[in-house]
């Protein structure tokens, strides 16, 4: 009889969390919200909605949210809870990235880039700078101008080609590819970019998540990925 008991209790706070996902996700989608995946989060009647436009953290009856990151307050200092949560998608498109390797690899960064943008080239040209800082460079593809925008269309030609780092190094020196396709790959990388609320390249995920906004020399980069 117990173990029909565990069984019953068991069965019926799966259903109950069913329900509370399904509320969840209902009242979200009236905001305008399309893809919403509910898991739970360590505060006690609060899940965590992963949303096409970013995390939110949501009541259990869907009538409360709360925008923004989630804190962990730990003897190393505060950890970022959001942006490891989203580091994990980040790491889903590994095998979409344009990677420069550094040898003597000691960090490895992420970083959504735009063809068109200035400072993303002033970065690209001294990749060999940041390599030899034992840094390792990967970049997801950001049209600034939308999914719509010509360099959207000429990034995708860039990432599924035969060899997406040589195509990438011809664009940077001004040899843009002719052929424009429809943004496929580049469009989940731009989800995610929405998702970190990108709004301006480059944008450089640390390897714990966090974003930084904006270029920054190999030697700052460095120091900042030396922080304990």
């Amino acid at each position: 009889m117990k173990k029909h008991a565990l069984a019953l209790l068991l069965a019926l706070t799966a259903t109950t969390a069913l329900a509370d996902n399904a509320q969840i996700i209902a009242e979200l989608k009236k905001l305008g919200v399309k893809e919403v995946d509910v898991k739970p989060s360590p505060i006690a009647g609060v899940k965590t909605a992963v949303t096409d436009q970013g995390i939110v953290y949501v009541s259990d009856d869907g009538k409360y949210v709360l925008y923004g990151n989630l804190y962990q307050i730990t003897d190393k200092g505060p950890v970022n809870l959001s942006s490891k949560l989203l580091l994990d998608q980040v790491n889903k498109l590994s095998d979409q990235m344009i990677v420069y390797p550094a040898k003597n690899e000691k960090y490895v960064v992420t970083i959504f880039m735009d063809i068109t943008c200035h400072y993303c080239h002033i970065l690209h040209e001294q990749m060999k700078d940041y390599n030899d800082l034992g840094i390792t460079i990967r970049y997801l593809a950001f049209p600034r101008g939308g999914l719509g925008s010509q360099a959207a269309q000429q990034m995708e030609s860039i990432w599924t080609s035969k060899d997406p780092a040589f195509s990438l190094d011809e664009a940077e020196k001004g040899n843009l590819p002719k052929e424009l396709k429809t943004p496929q790959t580049v469009a989940k990388h731009y989800q995610l970019g929405l998702q970190y609320g990108v709004n301006g390249t480059p944008s450089i995920i640390l390897p714990n998540g966090e974003l930084l906004g904006g270029y920054v020399p190999p030697k700052e980069l460095l120091k900042i990925l030396q922080e304990p």
